[in-house]
C-alpha cells in the first residue's frame, strides 16, 4: 500500500480567517495614517507574504515593519474570535490523517498556524507545519513543501492541496501532485489554468487522493 503524503494550505483551505484578516488590515492601515483598504482589495491578496500584501495596497517601503507590527498585534486578538473551519474541513483533516501523513504550508508565521490550529483542535493531526519565517522563499517558490515533505519522512506519494495558484505552483515546483479548491480568494477559471485536479472543498480532494491508494 502506498504511503502518502498530504500538505494543505490553511486561509482558504482549511480555515476561514478573512474577518480577523480584513479588519486586522483596517486597523493597520488607519492607525499608520493610510486608508483602510476595501474587503475585496484585502481577498485578492490573501496566500501572499504579508509585506507584500501591504505593498500591493500601497504602502510605502519605510512603512512597511511599522504597519505589519499593528497588524500582527490587532490579528493575535481578532484571530481566536473570528477564524473557524470551513465547512468539512475537521472530516476532511480526520480522514486524511487515517490514510496519509499531514503537513501545513503556509505564509502565515508558524507561531500564528500553530496557535489557530490548537485553538480549533486539530493540531495534533498535523506532523509538521511549516510558515513564512520558516523559509527563505515562501509559495509559489519549492522550498516550504520541500521542507515540510523532508519533515514528513518516507512517503511514495505527495499532494499539495490549496485554494490559489501558488500553491499549486508551489506543489508543481516542488515535483508533486496539486489539488486546488474552490474558495473566495481565487476564482475557478483563473485556478484552471494552473491545474485541471479541482475539488469543491478540502473533503472532497482529500477523498479523490485516498482513492488512489494501493
Amino acid at each position: 500500500m502506498k504511503k502518502i503524503a498530504i500538505l494543505f494550505d490553511l486561509d482558504g483551505t482549511l480555515i476561514d480567517s478573512t474577518k480577523a484578516i480584513v479588519d486586522s488590515f483596517a486597523h493597520a492601515f488607519v492607525q499608520n495614517s493610510y486608508d483602510a483598504p476595501s474587503e475585496d482589495d484585502v481577498k485578492n491578496f490573501v496566500g501572499n507574504p504579508l509585506l507584500k500584501m501591504f505593498s500591493s495596497l500601497g504602502v510605502k517601503n519605510a512603512d512597511l515593519e511599522k504597519v505589519q507590527k499593528s497588524y500582527k498585534e490587532k490579528y493575535r486578538i481578532l484571530a481566536p474570535i473570528h477564524t473557524h473551519l470551513l465547512p468539512n474541513a475537521r472530516d476532511a483533516i480526520i480522514l486524511a490523517s487515517k490514510n496519509a501523513s499531514l503537513g501545513v504550508v503556509t505564509t502565515k508565521t508558524s507561531q500564528y498556524s500553530h496557535e489557530i490550529l490548537e485553538h480549533l483542535g486539530v493540531r495534533k493531526f498535523f506532523k509538521v507545519i511549516i510558515g513564512f519565517d520558516d523559509v527563505q522563499k515562501p509559495k509559489p517558490d519549492p522550498e516550504p513543501v520541500l521542507k515540510a515533505l523532508k519533515a514528513i519522512g518516507e512517503y511514495d506519494e505527495a499532494w499539495m492541496i490549496g485554494d490559489t495558484h501558488m500553491d499549486i505552483l508551489a506543489g508543481k515546483n516542488a515535483g508533486i501532485n496539486a489539488y486546488a479548491v474552490l474558495g473566495e480568494y481565487e476564482a475557478k477559471e483563473s485556478l484552471q489554468g494552473h491545474t485541471k485536479l479541482i475539488a469543491n472543498d478540502s473533503l472532497e480532494a482529500v477523498k479523490a487522493i485516498i482513492s488512489t491508494k494501493r
